[in-house]
């Protein structure tokens, strides 16, 4: 019997790609950690500059802490940061309380209906910044003859509302879609009325979409400059309208790095918060 010599895996057509593997595994993670750095590379410098004792942007004097304490020192600054709290206060609640009841509106509509309310409700959000502030400008300039001081902190906390609304409404109703649609119904039979089946029933089984969106519309509130600058009045600035008008001004105190690396890790920490209690959550059921 004739035996023949074996042959080889490379004969075959093997080739060892163990190289090739571990080299796309690194340029993956090079990639990501690239990708990741470039994102927080601005608030890294933010926060640099915020404990930098120089108040030039090229030069790192020493370590400081002095723009922590006057960052409500400073007058103007003071004033913008309390613009800006309560303005996005305002937004938000008023976006979370309206958003919420309305996203539980659209939920009980027929299909069709609650397709055209979804349309409507993305324009705002679609739309380019600079077009719904000189939107709303046009709207709000048609009412000055009926309300003749309305620019300013009327305007500012309508026109956040007008789009922060739309996000807490999409964040409401996929937790909707978790909730059995004949809930309402079993506690109407249980004797409650609609205004407290709502309350008492409803808002509490979707109140992570409530949270989210709430979370979401103050952030946007907070960081918006466009449409803030076309539905403000004189003299009523909030903190991005001040920092545009105070650049390449000495008004503009490295003060703004210390509040703005504060506010980021408020956020940061809320976030984790609120992660952390969701994960136990579903640890305990």
């Amino acid at each position: 019997m004739t035996k023949y010599p074996k042959a080889s895996v490379e004969e075959y057509g093997y080739k060892n790609q163990r190289f090739l593997r571990k080299a796309y595994q690194i340029f993956n993670k090079v990639l990501v950690v690239l990708v990741i750095f470039l994102m927080y590379l601005p608030v890294i410098t933010i926060a640099l500059q915020s404990f930098n004792s120089s108040s030039e942007l090229t030069a790192f004097g020493s370590f400081t802490f002095k723009w922590y304490g006057e960052i409500f020192q400073h007058p103007m600054l003071s004033s913008a940061i309390q613009n800006t709290v309560i303005v996005s206060l305002s937004s938000t609640l008023l976006a979370t309380v309206l958003g919420t009841f309305i996203a539980m509106g659209i939920y009980y509509l027929s299909p069709k209906a609650k397709q055209r309310i979804l349309l409507l409700n993305n324009i705002p959000i679609l739309n380019a910044d600079i077009v719904t502030g000189i939107s709303l400008m046009l709207v709000f300039s048609l009412l000055l003859p009926i309300f003749p001081y309305m620019f300013g902190l009327p305007t500012l906390i309508l026109g956040h509302l007008f789009f922060t609304l739309p996000y807490v409404i999409l964040s409401v109703l996929p937790k909707l879609g978790e909730v059995d649609s004949n809930l309402m119904d079993a506690a109407a039979d249980l004797g409650l009325k609609p205004i407290k089946s709502l309350w008492k029933v409803m808002v509490p089984a979707v109140k992570a979409g409530i949270f989210s969106g709430m979370l979401l519309a103050f952030t946007m509130s907070v960081d918006d400059f466009v449409v803030s600058y076309y539905t403000t009045g004189n003299g009523y600035d909030n903190l991005s309208i001040w920092i545009y008008g105070s650049i390449g001004r000495k008004s503009l105190t490295p003060a703004v790095y210390a509040f703005s690396s504060l506010l980021t890790l408020g956020t940061a920490i809320v976030l984790l918060t609120v992660n952390l209690l969701s994960k136990r959550k579903v640890r305990n059921k």
